[in-house]
């Protein structure tokens, strides 16, 4: 029985150890600069000690800076570099948070349920008299 032929166009499938057409050897080079600058950051201060889940990086010198849990307020100066961390912007693994979400929507969800009492009322006003 003959065995059906591989479309040509298609590396040849890898099987045991990563030959030449495994993904990760023939897309070696098309990423190189993130490659770079993942490398460049895990040779960041703080980096090689780990951290928490919620740690972010500095925007100045790319060192680790631990997220104070509960209440603890959290640094005023990286404590790598010195850099100032002021604003709301953080720098995670892999994305940055402009803004911190609020405690709470209840604020600014007020207006709409006051809003919804006052036509609840007048509805049962105008029903009811």
């Amino acid at each position: 029985m003959e065995s059906p032929q591989e479309d040509p166009k298609q590396p040849p499938k890898s099987y045991g150890n990563m030959g030449a057409h495994h993904w990760t050897r023939s897309r070696a080079d098309r990423n190189r600069d993130a490659i770079d600058y993942y490398r460049r950051r895990s040779r960041a201060p703080g980096v090689a000690e780990g951290g928490g889940p919620r740690n972010h990086y500095c925007m100045h010198c790319d060192g680790v800076i631990p997220l104070p849990a509960g209440e603890e307020e959290a640094p005023a100066a990286c404590p790598h570099c010195g850099e100032p961390l002021e604003g709301v912007t953080k720098r995670y693994f892999n994305w940055v948070e402009i803004d911190e979400p609020p405690r709470s929507d209840l604020a600014a969800l007020l207006p709409y349920f006051a809003g919804a009492f006052l036509l609840l009322g007048a509805l049962l006003y105008w029903i009811l008299f």
